[in-house]
């Protein structure tokens, strides 16, 4: 099968050829996370990322490769979910800058297109390692320079990237000593892999049907916990095909005057429009004196909301404007209410095994009432996506990287809204750092870490995200962790009980740890989160 040229129609077919296969394989990769705890979920981030991708990319009816290619990275921007799904969605990024105003491509150019794909996916990360998918990103995109420099085609190029994407993905464990104490490749590379791999047996017609339905992103309506008032009546949401010759910060200041919760984002070519107006009319007029506008969507939020009269005199009230906001991601109701007592604005539901998307997390950003915005991850795969977020805003947007729910709870003891947003950065980082955050979940699989032998369904206690402690009851599991933890400068123990607890249960170990710690304060509180048994702050 010779192919001289890559046309906007074989793109459309190795992208959605991608995301079918690895919807097709989102369970494997999921099962290659290091840790045997229930929240491997590198493969449902990675495919509800190029899901996105595909979604935005179908809206777009052009025949030009560069703009089908510019719609499939905006949508995976927006849609990118933890940092496997950020660093996927900075491959797109990279790749349409590289197709960008092609109307098709040859060998040579399409193997410069992935090269930028992966040196822009690595200037992304602040510090990238070496054995993940940066690296089998690098190492395939030089196999495809090589094979278009020796006269391949279109089709050989790219089985080169596969090629080369493979044998880099065999070495990770080489390069990653935990890997190789697990026996796994590293999961983003693995997904990387099987996304070239559908591409080309899309391509070529040879794609398996689908195994598997695909996976859905949750509506961001529900998952952010915010009963806030509204103060402008009509949601306008449209695509702007830009002509190219104006900023984005300039129509942000144009719209920012006719309503609020403004989003702006994409490219002055490809330009998405969100915003809370009294005068959906005049949203459009600025639109359209800067390109032609498409999927257009006006709705009235006041009748949408007549439905629930015990919110209705609350959406009439203006929202007071603060001179800061802070946003916080968490999953569990009674963690939500607690980080709402604690003055965040709004909560963004996520965390383990189910990572807010991009647009999400913009969203709660634009939605907040201050024109500076705070944002805390509580997750260490949720990061990337919280400073991709920033970056997609108007707004002042600092992210305070906290990587659990203890961190998250001591950054907002530490927030003032009276001071500046330089001064809580500071004070909520020192906050962070004093805090040892303990977790009891339960083991997926076999396996043997740190000299640990886990067996599947054994309980699992970490501090700190390592592995501290294996055993077959929770009581036992969780004091032997409290221990492991407990040091002469602590003396405060605080525990969040999730969902799958019993209240006697509870009463029984705090009971013990009063025994065991008469010398401590110690604080329980209802957390409701899903996997994790208790989540455990030692300060």
């Amino acid at each position: 099968m010779n192919k001289e040229w890559l046309t906007a129609r074989d793109f459309r077919l190795l992208a959605k050829g991608a995301a079918r296969r690895l919807e097709q394989s989102k369970e494997m990769v999921n099962a290659l996370n290091v840790f045997p705890v229930p929240d491997g979920d590198t493969g449902i981030n990675m495919a509800l990322t190029i899901g996105a991708a595909v979604k935005e990319m179908d809206k777009n009816q052009a025949e030009a490769l560069g703009e089908v290619a510019e719609a499939f990275a905006f949508g995976s921007l927006m849609g990118a979910r933890g940092n496997s799904g950020v660093i996927l969605s900075q491959i797109f990024r990279g790749l349409s800058l590289g197709l960008a105003g092609k109307d098709q491509v040859g060998p040579v150019e399409l193997s410069k297109a992935i090269e930028l794909a992966a040196r822009t996916a690595y200037q992304a990360v602040m510090k990238p390692t070496e054995g993940t998918i940066l690296t089998v990103a690098r190492e395939g995109a030089r196999h495809c320079v090589q094979a278009a420099t020796a006269g391949a085609d279109v089709l050989e190029v790219l089985e080169a990237w596969l090629k080369g994407a493979r044998e880099s993905l065999a070495r990770t464990p080489e390069l990653l000593s935990v890997l190789k104490d697990a026996g796994v490749v590293d999961a983003g590379g693995q997904g990387l892999v099987l996304i070239i791999e559908g591409g080309i047996l899309a391509l070529k017609g040879e794609l398996p049907a689908d195994e598997e339905q695909p996976a859905q992103a949750a509506d961001f309506a529900a998952r952010v916990v915010d009963d806030g008032p509204i103060n402008f009546t009509y949601c306008t949401e449209l695509i702007l095909m830009g002509n190219g010759d104006f900023s984005l910060d300039e129509l942000r200041a144009e719209l920012s005057e006719l309503g609020d919760s403004l989003l702006v984002v994409g490219t002055p070519e490809l330009t998405k429009v969100h915003v809370h107006s009294d005068h959906p009319g005049q949203v459009l007029e600025a639109c359209l004196r800067r390109g032609s506008l498409k999927e257009i969507h006006i709705d009235n939020m006041r009748e949408q909301h007549k439905d629930f009269p015990s919110k209705e005199e609350a959406a009439l009230e203006e929202v007071p404007q603060q001179k800061l906001a802070a946003v916080s991601v968490a999953t569990g109701d009674g963690l939500s209410s607690i980080f709402k007592s604690l003055g965040v604005s709004a909560v963004i539901e996520g965390g383990q095994s189910m990572n807010p998307s991009t647009e999400d997390l913009v969203a709660a950003i634009q939605q907040a009432p201050a024109s500076k915005v705070i944002v805390l991850p509580n997750n260490k795969n949720v990061i990337l996506t919280a400073q991709q977020a920033a970056e997609l805003t108007d707004k002042e947007v600092a992210v305070v990287p906290t990587k659990t729910i203890p961190q998250g709870l001591a950054a907002m003891l530490a927030f003032n809204q009276k001071e500046s947003l330089e001064e809580n950065v500071s004070k909520m980082e020192a906050a962070l750092r004093g805090v040892q955050t303990g977790e009891v979940t339960y083991a997926v699989r076999n396996s043997r870490i740190n000299g640990l032998e886990i067996d599947e369904n054994d309980i699992l206690g970490l501090a700190d995200g390592e592995i501290k402690v294996v055993g077959k009851a929770r009581t036992a599991v969780t004091l032997d962790l409290i221990t492991a933890m407990a040091s002469e400068d602590a003396g405060l123990i605080t525990l969040y009980w999730g969902q799958d607890v019993e209240q006697g249960e509870v009463d029984e170990l705090v009971n013990q740890l009063e025994k065991q710690y008469p010398d401590y304060d110690i604080e329980i509180h209802y957390g409701g989160q899903p996997l994790y048994y208790y989540i455990i702050s030692v300060e």
